[in-house]
């Protein structure tokens, strides 16, 4: 496209902005996952340890375990051995931001009719991939059509 064309859009994403901005999210996913899931053994049980995060996120006990060194190496998670995981106050920020992402995506695709079970599983995938500005513009939508 050149300046002088009309379909052009001055705000449009370069394409390695579009990829550098999808390996970002691939990368931060997992963290998202995680520090999501132990959040919600400590709302549903009181603690969460490996053996149950492994067992909710469908993984080896030795892949949980690895995933928790990592998180805890980057300042999201506490361990020590035999004890239950806890999450600081950056892996409690990135948690809360995760499961809100998550719960207006999901919202947003039943608005739209998606069944359920795919409305699920779809907001699973589309809440590590969703800006800021597309989340506020569902939840707008959302606001407006009373659904949320």
């Amino acid at each position: 496209m050149t300046d002088d064309d009309p379909g052009a859009s001055a705000s449009a994403p370069e394409p390695a902005d579009r990829f550098r901005s999808t390996r970002a999210a691939h990368r931060d996913e997992t963290a998202e996952d995680y520090v999501e899931a132990v959040a919600a053994l400590i709302e549903s049980r009181g603690e969460a340890r490996v053996r149950d995060l492994a067992t909710m996120m469908g993984v080896s006990h030795v892949t949980a375990s690895r995933i928790i060194s990592r998180l805890a190496g980057e300042g999201l998670v506490k361990t020590t051995p035999y004890r239950p995981i806890t999450l600081t106050a950056a892996g409690r920020r990135l948690a809360r931001a995760a499961r809100r992402r998550h719960e207006v995506v999901l919202a947003f695709l039943r608005s739209i009719g998606v069944p359920a079970r795919q409305a699920e599983i779809d907001a699973e995938g589309i809440e590590h991939h969703v800006s800021e500005a597309t989340v506020r513009a569902m939840r707008r939508v959302l606001d407006k059509s009373g659904d949320r």
